[in-house]
């Protein structure tokens, strides 16, 4: 009996994925385009969209610019109908575009509350509306992924915007999904946990910047709920950076990890996949609060990571 190879190829597919800023975005773009889709990229960033469109295409791959803001229905229609143009079709749509960061709940301001949620809500509703009503029209049996995060699931100190709209997100994709679903299309989100940067250009820039490897400026953790925190009844604040330790495999992975599992939750072999959560994160969702997992010296840790920039990091 011949034994059968999975090879995850998105060659043919068009992929949009918004928010391609240099982490999380510029990862999964790059993986998209490695696994074979050409992709546009959009964020409303113009040296964000060069930059992952020269490293997708250093690496071999083929993309194009798609910029606009993703909570105004016109820019969308606008984007969306740039890509039909070049590229006739869109089989995967990727929801990356947010927010990063805020405030907790005692010092965030309405309006970045406000903000940070629109562009959640606005980014995710108005994508998957009209990239959906593109592939519906064209028969297309295509992939909407729509990232969230453990911050949609668990709490975290001192972003509660942040925390509010991934939470909804996580809602909004079980829901567009069931509306989906007769179409042939498939709705999901993907979760990872502050992944370690592996992004060359990022690093190099965080370096110099004088920032820790997670991106942190020196001093940024402050006092509970604000950057400043010198308030006298100020709590001490409870994240310094490195979370590793605190998950059962020793990492929470890169970028890189996020890009070969969505890219696997966009192809054929997921075909029945629908209103979901996929989960990396090293078994951070996982243990229960009370686990103190094993020392890192003492951890296996995982298989080493299959590289999908090929750019020297030093």
């Amino acid at each position: 009996m011949e034994l059968l190879t999975v090879e995850i190829s998105l060659e043919g597919k068009v992929a949009l994925v918004t928010g391609c800023g240099p982490n999380i975005g510029s990862g999964i773009a790059l993986a998209l385009a490695r696994y074979g889709a050409k992709v546009a990229v959009n964020d409303v960033s113009k040296e964000s969209i060069d930059a992952c469109i020269a490293r997708i295409e250093r690496n071999g791959g083929e993309a194009m610019a798609a910029p606009g803001d993703v909570t105004d229905e016109a820019s969308v229609q606008g984007y969306i109908g740039s890509v039909l143009e070049r590229w006739g079709r869109i089989d995967i749509l990727v929801n990356n575009a947010a927010l990063l960061g805020g405030r907790g709940v005692l010092d965030e301001t309405a309006e970045a509350f406000q903000r940070a949620v629109l562009v959640s809500a606005m980014g995710n509703f108005l994508n998957t509306k009209h990239a959906g009503r593109a592939m519906a029209q064209r028969g297309i049996k295509g992939s909407i992924v729509c990232i969230s995060s453990s911050n949609g699931w668990n709490g975290s100190a001192g972003v509660c915007a942040y925390a509010f709209h991934k939470g909804g997100v996580n809602n909004f994709v079980r829901a567009a999904a069931m509306d989906l679903a007769p179409y042939g299309i498939r709705v999901n989100s993907f979760t990872p946990t502050a992944p370690n940067p592996d992004n060359p250009e990022l690093l190099a820039q965080w370096q110099r910047e004088g920032r820790t490897p997670f991106g942190l400026r020196p001093g940024a953790s402050g006092g509970l709920g604000a950057p400043e925190g010198t308030d006298e009844w100020r709590k001490p604040a409870r994240f310094e950076g490195p979370r590793n330790p605190m998950v059962p495999m020793g990492t929470t992975g890169t970028p890189t990890d996020i890009g070969h599992a969505v890219a696997w939750l966009c192809s054929d072999y997921a075909r029945l996949i629908t209103g979901t959560d996929l989960v990396v994160d090293g078994g951070a969702r996982a243990k229960n609060f009370a686990y103190t997992p094993a020392a890192p010296d003492q951890l296996a840790g995982p298989l080493p990571l299959i590289v999908l920039d090929e750019t020297p990091t030093a």
